[in-house]
């Protein structure tokens, strides 16, 4: 299995977060608009990090929220969230963040696979620059390398 589909409803374009939880949050609702998720996925989300730290800024201002597969994951899904404002994770490099991916897979090897495959689009130093300035769902899905 690739990476996940994007799906259009799994696109948010300049939300505002008052703070990480809530760009998480975002993300969540994002994957449950796609059919990905339960809601409660968005707390395990949040959840991970608590435990784990800012380790999800994988890069400057780029976040890949997760959690792992279990009953609050439908399908596996991929969202991408634009923030107008950034927000703080906590991160000592990468932060602030603009850019919040949600990915949940229904299984570990699936989930690894996903990241090392979204991995690659980021391999374009202004992939996360171009995303966060993307104004339509269209645009969100080309730079992730999406068919349009």
């Amino acid at each position: 299995m690739a990476r996940p589909p994007l799906a259009e409803a799994a696109i948010v374009i300049g939300a505002e977060a008052e703070d990480w939880r809530a760009a998480v949050r975002l993300a969540g609702r994002a994957l449950v608009e796609s059919g990905a998720a339960r809601a409660g996925y968005a707390d395990e989300m949040i959840r991970m990090i608590e435990e784990h730290g800012p380790y999800v800024v994988i890069a400057p201002g780029l976040v890949l929220a997760h959690a792992r597969p279990g009953p609050e994951v439908l399908a596996d899904g991929l969202a991408v969230v634009t923030l107008a404002t950034p927000v703080f994770f906590g991160h000592p490099y990468n932060d602030p963040v603009r850019v919040v991916l949600g990915l949940a897979t229904m299984s570990s090897n699936d989930h690894l696979e996903s990241i090392a495959d979204l991995a690659n689009v980021f391999n374009d130093s202004s992939a996360i620059a171009d995303l966060a300035a993307a104004t339509s769902a269209a645009e969100v899905q080309r730079i992730m390398g999406e068919a349009v």
